[in-house]
């Protein structure tokens, strides 16, 4: 069977883990953990990286710093993205107020934000499906027209990039995920950045139980004391190790991926051209970092037959998302503004190839060829 998705791992690591046990050093914010948020600051030039024990969690950390987000609050987000994007908001009683998508790039479509603005809103939620960026020009002349926050879920886009700018340092806050089925992994992790300098000792007070430890830690206080509300969002430093291996080759793990994309991309352009499938479609000014390919077909009865048929011929094709809109809580605790036109029939059309770090060009090619052996 070729599975859907092999977590990525990097020769170091074990290594680098041993190290920490042997140093009696393996709680929050130890030396791997400095390294990875040293890297990912060097790598995207964002303010500060502070790594987290999931996505999820720096999103949950990026509502908390936004100013007074509440009960009734509204926040602007796509219907296509995990659950974690809401959830973030939901647990401050603020409503996720769902925009349609894009069907090219399956991203929340620009033009239709501004529409769904009211005197409620506080945030602004893009989320780069694929490690494509979001149209993010617009997106920031909306927040500033109207004063507010950006907070990119940027669970899929590290390595990737809009317009020049690594995604998760053009908002106010970006979200990264590690978790095994990302790029890059620690198991379950994440990273919040932040583009402000001036937000960052809030956000590594929240980070840290509410206390302001970390200055402690830097030296710049003689003891450390209980500050504001927050919560514990440190990652042991051995996640951290295990993910510092692979953040050295990630050059290598991003090179590979982007060259399975493109054997895909290459293999199942002529079904695409005869009209039987459509292909992922990357902007002019994205540069992606090949987190998934996927194909969409006519609609979810046929993909439901072909994952059927890829699964006969020993190969793991999925989904993804069923739009948060269309669950019970997510008609509990959100709203979907305008017409769903796009969220779910493109929704139920996309069909997830295999996709990671080790898959070799010659399992792509057989899984391109039962693909179109299928349409044949």
């Amino acid at each position: 069977m070729i599975n859907f998705n092999v977590p990525p791992y990097a020769e170091n690591a074990m290594g680098y883990i041993r190290e920490c046990v042997e140093n009696q050093k393996i709680c929050g914010d130890g030396p791997y953990t400095k390294k990875c948020n040293e890297w990912i600051e060097k790598k995207t030039g964002t303010a500060k990286c502070l790594l987290t024990t999931s996505c999820t969690h720096a999103t949950e950390l990026a509502a908390l710093l936004v100013d007074k987000i509440g009960p009734g609050d509204e926040v602007i987000m796509p219907a296509y993205t995990f659950v974690s994007t809401a959830d973030a908001f939901v647990l401050r009683g603020a409503v996720p107020v769902f925009v349609d998508i894009r069907p090219d790039t399956m991203n929340m479509d620009e033009k239709l934000i501004e529409a769904a603005v009211t005197e409620r809103t506080k945030a602004i939620v893009p989320v780069h499906y694929a490690g494509v960026a979001c149209e993010m020009d617009t997106i920031m002349e909306i927040a500033k027209r109207h004063h507010l926050a950006v907070i990119e879920d940027a669970a899929q886009g590290i390595m990737a990039s809009y317009k020049g700018k690594a995604l998760g340092t053009i908002g106010d806050y970006g979200c990264f995920s590690f978790h095994e089925t990302k790029n890059y992994s620690m198991g379950e992790g994440g990273a919040l950045l932040i583009r402000d300098e001036k937000n960052v000792e809030a956000a590594e007070i929240i980070r840290e139980k509410g206390t302001n430890r970390s200055k402690y830690y830097r030296g710049q206080i003689d003891k450390y004391t209980w500050i504001n509300y927050g919560s514990s969002y440190l990652p042991s430093d051995m996640n951290a190790a295990y993910l510092y291996a692979q953040l050295e080759i990630a050059e290598r793990i991003n090179d590979a991926r982007l060259a399975i994309w493109k054997r895909y991309y290459e293999n199942l352009e002529p079904l695409a051209k005869k009209g039987r499938i459509e292909l992922p479609v990357v902007p002019r000014g994205c540069v992606h970092n090949g987190h998934m390919f996927y194909i969409k077909t006519k609609d979810i009865e046929e993909r439901s037959v072909l994952i059927d048929y890829l699964k006969a011929n020993e190969i793991h094709a999925v989904f993804h998302y069923i739009p948060l809109h269309t669950a019970p809580a997510g008609r509990k605790f959100g709203r979907f503004h305008g017409e769903d036109r796009y969220t779910t029939k493109e929704s139920e059309r996309l069909l997830r190839l295999p996709m990671y770090y080790g898959l070799e060009l010659e399992q792509v090619d057989y899984i391109c060829d039962k693909v179109k052996e299928f349409y044949r």
